[in-house]
């Protein structure tokens, strides 16, 4: 009951009723602690109450650093609502607070950011001026957010102390998919970005690499081209000596010869050269870049759904090379030295076709060793894909009655490809093949699996051993 009550007091702002309850019950406050998902302190400064923050602090300082249920601790709830008065009052209790990492390993000062809170930013930086250069679990730098989050000016507070404290190189940190600020700042058309970053005169001593690449071989550049571009930011760029990936040498990038990526580093006609000659292999690995399978960005439904449509293809053509299969089948019957070859002539100069029957496979007869391999071939492809099928579809509705189809399906594929053997041991192989390579498909695939995943484990330790 107590608990409810302090819970109403902080969200009030109460001090009066929160010193009669700790008067009734001196551990209360440590009871909440344990017991509640909310501590009164982080109550207070979601409600605002600098009066109640400045009791609780004094009665329990610890409780501070706690963090709630959604990975935020009370400075973090101050610096997201910019209530400054209560950012100082917590402050007090020592700077290592602004370090305190809450949800993807967040500090306050990349909630006040985001949140374009520019008091509280300068705040947070008086009192730990490092924090400027923590990054989220993500990857991204203070300046990622702002950029993200459309906060210019706050991008502006922390542009000019990375300036003032001689921290310039956290404009070319990189987040977890290797964009740069400029990479944001392009791909979101931030016109007022790009020109404070490129603008000579705003103070820089260090240099910004305005042609960094990103895990999709990108140059800010060509993020800006790749969103439909604009005219006066790709102006910018290039008066900065901005270029695309296909003009930079691969063997530039990783760091055998300084590439012309910064403000300050001289046009040299030669060294241009030398990245143009690079282009061609550039510009393919961009492009396999762009459409590899990238495992956060995709999902596991449009993955799945791809597949899916690709073994319906495989096995819509395979089945179709049982039915039709190369050379076409036999239309007649002809056995040489019969009845019904009395009216041919002996003098016939066309050389007479070998005994056939009607329906079997013309190149089975003509070359029955070409004719088993392109059935051993098309068979893997065949039932590699209908094993797929039922793997994707695993846990879907009517999974009874795939199966059944799929069965079926196998069913009539077999008979046609024993039905259409020219002879009785290619017709027992495929007997057997087509009993054996159902059942083998599955097993096969597992183990083969399984072995490389086993061996990408063992890999890692034997390294480390040698």
């Amino acid at each position: 009951m107590n608990t409810r009550l302090i819970e109403e007091a902080a969200e009030k702002g109460d001090v009066q009723k929160l010193h009669n309850l700790i008067k009734d019950d001196p551990y209360l406050l440590r009871t909440v602690s344990i017991s509640s998902k909310e501590s009164p302190l982080h109550i207070s400064c979601i409600s605002g109450h600098v009066d109640f923050v400045k009791e609780i602090i004094n009665l329990r300082p610890e409780l501070a650093t706690e963090l709630n249920r959604d990975g935020l601790s009370p400075l973090h709830i101050a610096s997201a609502n910019g209530d400054i008065e209560i950012v100082k009052e917590l402050l007090k209790l020592g700077h290592h607070l602004c370090l305190v990492k809450g949800k993807e390993k967040r500090i306050p000062l990349h909630y006040a950011v985001a949140k374009g809170r520019t008091q509280v930013i300068r705040e947070l930086l008086s009192a730990s001026f490092d924090t400027i250069t923590e990054v989220t679990a993500r990857g991204e730098s203070c300046f990622h957010l702002a950029v993200k989050n459309n906060q210019f000016e706050a991008f502006m507070v922390l542009a000019d102390n990375v300036v003032v404290y001689d921290k310039e190189d956290v404009l070319n940190s990189k987040d977890g998919q290797g964009n740069t600020i400029l990479h944001l700042a392009a791909f979101k058309k931030q016109y007022e970005v790009v020109d404070l970053l490129l603008d000579k005169s705003f103070g820089y001593k260090g240099t910004l690499e305005v042609n960094s690449l990103n895990k999709k071989c990108f140059t800010p550049l060509d993020v800006l081209v790749s969103e439909g571009g604009d005219s006066e930011i790709e102006e910018m760029f290039t008066l900065s000596r901005a270029i695309r990936a296909q003009e930079i040498d691969p063997f530039l990038q990783h760091g055998a010869i300084t590439p012309q990526n910064s403000l300050d580093a001289s046009q040299d006609p030669s060294l241009i050269e030398e990245q143009r000659r690079g282009r061609s292999k550039c510009a393919s690995k961009k492009l396999q870049n762009y459409f590899k399978y990238d495992k956060i960005k995709d999902s596991p439904t449009e993955v799945r759904n791809i597949l899916l449509l690709i073994t319906v293809l495989i096995a819509t053509a395979t089945y179709q090379a049982v039915l039709s299969p190369p050379g076409g089948v036999w239309q007649d019957n002809f056995w040489p030295n019969t009845d019904n070859n009395n009216n041919t002539t002996k003098s016939s100069s066309s050389k007479q076709p070998p005994a056939h029957t009607a329906g079997l496979a013309v190149m089975g007869t003509h070359n029955p060793v070409a004719y088993g391999l392109f059935l051993l071939f098309n068979s893997i492809g065949f039932f590699m894909s209908l094993h797929m099928m039922n793997f994707l579809t695993l846990g879907l509705p009517l999974q009874f009655e795939l199966r059944v189809s799929l069965f079926a399906l196998t069913a009539t594929y077999d008979t046609c490809m024993i039905a259409m053997a020219p002879n009785g041991w290619t017709s027992a192989f495929f007997i057997v093949l087509s009993v054996v390579m159902p059942l083998m498909m599955p097993a096969l695939t597992k183990v083969v699996r399984d072995c490389k995943k086993g061996r990408r484990s063992v890999l890692p330790s034997t390294r480390a051993s040698a």
